[in-house]
């Protein structure tokens, strides 16, 4: 039992190493010079160089990072908050109330899991255009207060639909109409898959970049992830450990976000993975 134990912590241990491995390797080369970024692995620097965030968060040309991150955050917050929004009112309509045609609907919207991105890019991409919502954050927004993204709405279906009817039962008895039943007795129980959902959006539209490579188009728009692909795109030679080091300050947010909300991202994983 012991040696099983022990064989268990060495496989867990090297599949962490190399997890973590190229997260080390990017932090290590924000301190090198450029000319040892890419020729040695080691990860600690034969000399250090403590300028490159400094220098790097100056960003190119007038645009630094400070209004590349403000961006970010005016993107990512509001696109967060809408999200969590509509897919909760939708999943409480699929979880708890009884209409014509709802098997129909729920399936279609599930079936929209299977279509890729590359198929609906274009469409997607004329309809905003005759909508005159390029170059503006619309695009993101709009489909977060619609609630497009069936996984999310899938989940919260899937957690609710295992929180027990006379709970509800006893919210009517004490007055409570069905928007009160939602706020009163639901989304308390149903905090760790809401905060899953906002973890899951957070990253992705965070860590953005096609998308915002397609309707954004002016410099002083651009997320953080833009904004280090406009560094690489600069003409003259890549100053590469500034562009690591940006690439640590970006991805800084995302864990920090993971960390403070693990527990209830953890449980409501675990938890919607039983119900249903």
């Amino acid at each position: 039992m012991r040696r099983r134990k022990l064989w268990t912590v060495i496989v867990l241990s090297v599949f962490s190493i190399l997890f973590l491995y190229p997260l080390l390797w990017l932090i290590s080369s924000s301190f090198k010079p450029n000319a040892d970024i890419f020729s040695s692995i080691s990860l600690w620097p034969r000399e250090f160089v403590w300028d490159a965030y400094a220098r790097g968060w100056q960003g190119v040309g007038r645009t630094n990072f400070s209004t590349f991150f403000g961006n970010t955050l005016l993107l990512v917050i509001p696109v967060v908050v809408l999200t969590a929004a509509s897919s909760l009112l939708v999943a409480y309509g699929f979880a708890r109330f009884k209409f014509r045609g709802k098997g129909l609907l729920f399936t279609l919207m599930i079936s929209t899991l299977m279509l890729p991105d590359a198929v609906i890019m274009i469409p997607r991409y004329l309809l905003f255009k005759e909508f005159n919502w390029l170059n503006t954050y619309l695009p993101f927004y709009v489909p977060a207060l619609l609630a497009v993204n069936a996984f999310f709405v899938f989940l919260l279906v899937q957690f609710l639909r295992g929180i027990p009817r006379d709970l509800d039962e006893a919210a009517v008895i004490d007055g409570c109409n069905s928007f009160g039943i939602l706020v009163r007795v639901l989304i308390p129980l149903a905090a760790p898959a809401l905060v899953s959902v906002c973890i899951f959006q957070f990253i992705w539209t965070w860590n953005e970049f096609f998308t915002a490579l397609i309707y954004i188009n002016s410099v002083s728009k651009y997320t953080v992830a833009l904004g280090l692909r406009m560094v690489l795109d600069n003409e003259g030679a890549v100053n590469w450990n500034q562009v690591m080091a940006m690439s640590v300050v970006t991805i800084l947010p995302c864990i920090a976000v993971f960390f403070m909300a693990q527990k209830y991202f953890v449980e409501g994983i675990a938890t919607t993975g039983l119900k249903g």
